[in-house]
Order: C-alpha cells, then sequence, then structure tokens
C-alpha cells in the first residue's frame, strides 16, 4: 500500500495546510474579535456576523468559479493587459482535487508544486476570504446587511480575482519584462481592501454623527486576543507563501515578525513624543503592529532581516502620519471609514509593495533551479531601479480598478436595496438588525422573587411568557 503518489512531499503539503489555517484563524475568529471589540457595544454583532458571513460567501465563490479566475487558464479578453487579465471561470466541482496543484502560466516558471490541488485551492482561498473582512471595517456601523451578502460576492468575482491572477496567476504584472513583486498580498489583498473601503465608505455615507465622536471601543481585552491571532496567524500568511516548507519560509516568518515588532514600538514612540496627548496608547499599538504586518506582506521572501527592520520603521512612521495628520483632512472628515482601514491596509500596503521594490536583495535565494542557480529579486538598492517603477504601475493598476469596480458594484445595488440601514436602527444597532446583543444586560424578574436573564436572540415577551408558565 503506498499512502500517497510520489510527486507529493508531506512537509510541504502538510505546511501548506497549517499555513492556511493560520490564515483562517485570522479571518475566524481574530478579525471577528478584534473588530467586534473595537467597534461600539451595539455594533459587536453585527461585525461579528458579517465577517463570519463574508468568510462563508467567499468560500461559496472560490470553488464554484473564483479560483480559476485567479489561478487557471487565461481568458483573452483582447491585446495588451486584456491577454493576461484574468483566468476562465470553472467550478472546482466534480475536478479531482487530489491531481497535482499547478498554475499554468507558471509552468516551468517556479518548482513543480509538491502538494495535491486542493491544497492550492484551500491555501488561497484563505486569503481571498481574509480581504472582503478587512475592507469591513470601513463600513461598519451602518451598511445593510443584505448589501453586504451581494457585494462580498460581487467584489470577490470582480475584483478579487483579477487581482490575483495579474500578480499571482501568472497575468499581466506577474510576466516578463515587467515582474512586478507581491510575496503575500501587499497589493492583492491589503491595498485592494484599503481602496475598496475608502470608496465604499465614500458611496454609503457616514455613521450617525453621535456614533462617529462618541466611538468608544466595547471591549479592548477581546480586541487585544483578536489582534494577537493576527499578528501569530501572519506566520502562515508570509510563510506560507513559497509554496514549500524551505529556507525562504523561514526568512519570511523571522521578517515578518521583525518588521511588525519595530512598527508597533515605531507607532508608541510616536504617539508618545508627537500626539496631541503624548501618551501610549493599546489602540496604537494595534495600529502599528497592523501596519507592520500589511508593509511586509509584499516583501517578506524577498528581502534581508535589515530590509524588513526598515520596512516596519518607514511604514509605520508614514502611515502614523497619515492616520493623524492627512487623516484630520476635509476629505477624510467626509468620508467616515470607521477603523481605518485606508490607512493602515491601504497606505500601509502601498508603502510595503514600493519599499520591496527598493530593498529587494538577490542574495535572498527563493528558489534554486535544476543546475543549482539562485532565483531572487533585486531592488533599488542592489542596482535595479527598474523594480520601484514596476511597483508602481501595479499599485496603480490595482488602485484604479478597484476603486472602479467598487463604485459600480454599489451603484447597481442601490438600484434595488438601500445602501444604509434606517436611521432608526442605525440608533439601536444590532437588536434592530439582528434581535442580539453582545452583552444582554435586561433582568426579569420571576413571580417567585429569582431573577432571570432573556437568553440572546430571544425577545422580552417570550421570556416573560416562560416565566409565567413556570
Amino acid at each position: 500500500m503506498i499512502p500517497y503518489p510520489n510527486w507529493v512531499n508531506p512537509g510541504d503539503n502538510a505546511w501548506q495546510l497549517v499555513a492556511a489555517t493560520l490564515v483562517g484563524l485570522m479571518s475566524i475568529p481574530g478579525l471577528a474579535v478584534l473588530y467586534g471589540g473595537i467597534v461600539q457595544k451595539k455594533w459587536a454583532v453585527n461585525t461579528m456576523l458579517m465577517a463570519f458571513s463574508g468568510f462563508s460567501l467567499v468560500l461559496l465563490v472560490w470553488v464554484l468559479w473564483g479560483f480559476n479566475m485567479g489561478f487557471g487558464r487565461p481568458l483573452n479578453l483582447g491585446p495588451g493587459i486584456l491577454q493576461g487579465f484574468v483566468g476562465v471561470p470553472s467550478t472546482l466541482l466534480g475536478d479531482s482535487p487530489q491531481g497535482q496543484a499547478h498554475i499554468p502560466l507558471l509552468d516551468g516558471q517556479m518548482p513543480d508544486f509538491h502538494f495535491s490541488k486542493a491544497t492550492l485551492a484551500y491555501f488561497q482561498f484563505v486569503f481571498a476570504a481574509i480581504t472582503p473582512l478587512l475592507f469591513l471595517g470601513s463600513v461598519i456601523g451602518r451598511i445593510n446587511f443584505k448589501v453586504w451578502l451581494l457585494f462580498v460576492p460581487l467584489w470577490s468575482t470582480f475584483a478579487y480575482s483579477i487581482n490575483a491572477f495579474l500578480l499571482w496567476g501568472g497575468g499581466w504584472w506577474a510576466q516578463s519584462p515587467r515582474g512586478a513583486l507581491d510575496y503575500s498580498g501587499g497589493y492583492v489583498i491589503h491595498l485592494a481592501a484599503g481602496t475598496t473601503g475608502f470608496v465604499a465608505a465614500a458611496v454609503i455615507g457616514p455613521r450617525l454623527a453621535r456614533d462617529r465622536t462618541h466611538a468608544v471601543p466595547n471591549n479592548l481585552p477581546l480586541a487585544a486576543v483578536g489582534a494577537g491571532i493576527l499578528w501569530l496567524g501572519w506566520n502562515g500568511f508570509n510563510g506560507g507563501d513559497p509554496y514549500f516548507a524551505g529556507t525562504d519560509a523561514s526568512a519570511a516568518v523571522i521578517n515578518t515578525n521583525l518588521a511588525t515588532a519595530t512598527a508597533l514600538l515605531t507607532w508608541l514612540v510616536m504617539d508618545m513624543f508627537l500626539s496631541p496627548r503624548r501618551k501610549p496608547t493599546f489602540l496604537g499599538s494595534i495600529n502599528g503592529m497592523i501596519t507592520g504586518l500589511v508593509a511586509i506582506t509584499p516583501a517578506a521572501g524577498f528581502i534581508n532581516g535589515l530590509g524588513a527592520l526598515l520596512t516596519g520603521l518607514i511604514a509605520s512612521a508614514i502611515v502614523w502620519l497619515s492616520w493623524n495628520k492627512l487623516g484630520t483632512t476635509a476629505l477624510f472628515k467626509r468620508v467616515d471609514d470607521t477603523l481605518g482601514v485606508f490607512h493602515t491596509h491601504g497606505v500601509a500596503g502601498l508603502m510595503g509593495g514600493l519599499l520591496v521594490g527598493i530593498f529587494a536583495d538577490p542574495n535572498v535565494v527563493e528558489y534554486l533551479n535544476k543546475d543549482g542557480t539562485p532565483v531572487s529579486s533585486t531592488g533599488w538598492l542592489y542596482g535595479n531601479p527598474k523594480q520601484l517603477a514596476v511597483q508602481a504601475g501595479a499599485a496603480l493598476t490595482v488602485i484604479a480598478w478597484d476603486a472602479l469596480v467598487t463604485f459600480l458594484l454599489l451603484k447597481l445595488l442601490s438600484l434595488f436595496l438601500p445602501l444604509r440601514m434606517s436611521e432608526e436602527d442605525l440608533e439601536i444597532g444590532d437588536v434592530a438588525a439582528h434581535d442580539e446583543e453582545a452583552y444582554p444586560d435586561e433582568t426579569l424578574v420571576h413571580a417567585g422573587g429569582s431573577s432571570i436573564k432573556p437568553p440572546s436572540g430571544v425577545g422580552t415577551k417570550a421570556v416573560l411568557a416562560d416565566a409565567e408558565s413556570s
């Protein structure tokens, strides 16, 4: 009896599945409890439910058509960029998921995969799933839940799958002579989320004025749990993207943690010496942490340790300025980006993508050719200034396309559904939207003198009826 084909490497296969699961944990429960703890009490349930439902919706899209749009055979739509714009939409259902994984346009340009198609599809799914959950942070506190359920699959189809194909599936920006670098999603995921979140926030409109001026977190310890899951889960995010359990995966993991720690401390120091209150804050440290994680994402396996440290430092300083200076301008007062996704994901992703064009080190080996020669990437600092221009071009493509798709999709949906919850429901929050509360505090007195609390999701009249019948 043979447990698996000879092309399977159990170490690679196991690591890809573990790395994918770590990324999945970043979404649920990671982002669900991070966002759920940062938002006002009345929006905690709504936030967590949108995270879980968004994750589920993307899986269906991914299996039914999205995976092959991002990593399948090219759909030739015309000349130029349209030749390598998107893959042919087709389902994974009915395929043999146990066959050897491959990305058609990358055949011969990288080592053969030593795991199955099912492993590749699952690994790439969790990246696709976290992206809508990131830009959820821009529209919390007013988006119509029904609109969310429709927007996520549409955006995943027309924005994310195309981003993935252009940069990861061997599409136009990945092809020679361009060769844009996005190791693990600084552009495909984070720049896309920041762009989409900002445009969606502008189109949908702001929260209630009272909610904007009194946006008090409801549970910072819960947010700390989510932030910790996000940080450690990122080891799967960046450590899994070489597709092999080799030395580049190890370099990516240590670079990820080094950049993140540096960015967190940079943000804290800037808060202590440059902010109006001159005090370090926990929410500020989370922003710094996220900035470091995002900025190192496009670069983790292409740069050395010094490059990682500088990436965390530079990106955190620039995003801090974006948050505290740009965020106070008239434009950002009009556009209500609830959790600042534009800054910590959009600006941080852009900075990371540009910095890899500077710091990519040819001595950091991604893998070896059959003759033993190393395969690596070279940035401006090591004699290839063209790479920075390529990085800028890829960034502009993602920004322009995702902004256009987001605007058009939301305008289309607005023809059939209101994009916002009603003003009355916005006043109430979770109970109006879902008949649930994160922290129910109503106590009903039983006729015999004891007290009971209504279970979450059960109306007061039903509880009273149960109490009377007992």
